[in-house]
């Protein structure tokens, strides 16, 4: 099948697929502070919303990049570059700043829906701007200009990147206190993981920075 990478790219993809999921970001705090508020279901539906908007985003990156490729193919080289530079960016702040892990303790309110924290977990999802930002850089790493097959490529890519975030989101929901119980009593964890999202991510940067100088 054209559109399935080739199996090292597959497995770089991969690599980078699991270092993304298990860095705390945003969606993963809302998850866990929704499960110590409202309940596993509650995290449960945020989680599958920030799913969903992660299918939202493979989608139009993929439709946009494609005709990206077909009305400028210079034009996607110089957004491979500044996506590596993006990259390099995300790894010095990994370093400078650390995860954005942090709970707060909840307040108390009216009992919501769970379509409300789904709903809740699609927007935190698709409004965050360095989401947005990531995937747009993030995907076309893993295919060329001249591929014909890139539209199908980025869609399976996402999709896999998609696929793979369900039972690792379903993992961190269900054991949401004793993740949050854990990282807080090693915060060097934590800080281990920031230094190796740091190093993958720079690793891709500069593999990608140096096959284009070529």
């Amino acid at each position: 099948m054209s559109y399935i990478p080739d199996t090292p790219t597959l497995l770089a993809f991969i690599a980078a697929w699991f270092v993304i999921g298990i860095t705390p970001g945003p969606d993963m705090t809302l998850q866990i502070a929704r499960v110590m508020s409202s309940g596993r279901a509650a995290g449960l539906a945020c989680g599958f919303g920030a799913i969903a908007g992660l299918a939202v985003h493979t989608l139009l990156v993929a439709l946009g990049i494609s005709a990206l490729v077909v009305a400028a193919p210079v034009a996607f080289l110089v957004l491979k570059i500044c996506g590596a530079l993006y990259l390099l960016w995300l790894a010095v702040q990994a370093i400078r700043h650390g995860s954005t892990f942090e709970l707060r303790p909840a307040k108390a309110g009216r009992e919501r829906s769970l379509l409300s924290h789904f709903m809740q977990g699609v927007a935190v999802n698709l409004l965050n701007p360095k989401i947005v930002l990531f995937f747009m850089t993030f995907l076309p790493q893993f295919v060329r200009a001249g591929d014909p097959a890139i539209t199908g490529k980025l869609m399976f890519l996402g999709g896999l990147f998609t696929l793979l975030s369900i039972p690792l989101m379903t993992s961190i929901v269900l054991g949401a206190h004793q993740l949050t119980t854990w990282l807080k009593a090693r915060p060097l964890v934590t800080r281990a993981i920031d230094w190796l999202f740091a190093g993958v991510f720079s690793l891709f940067a500069v593999r990608i920075l140096l096959v284009q100088s070529r």
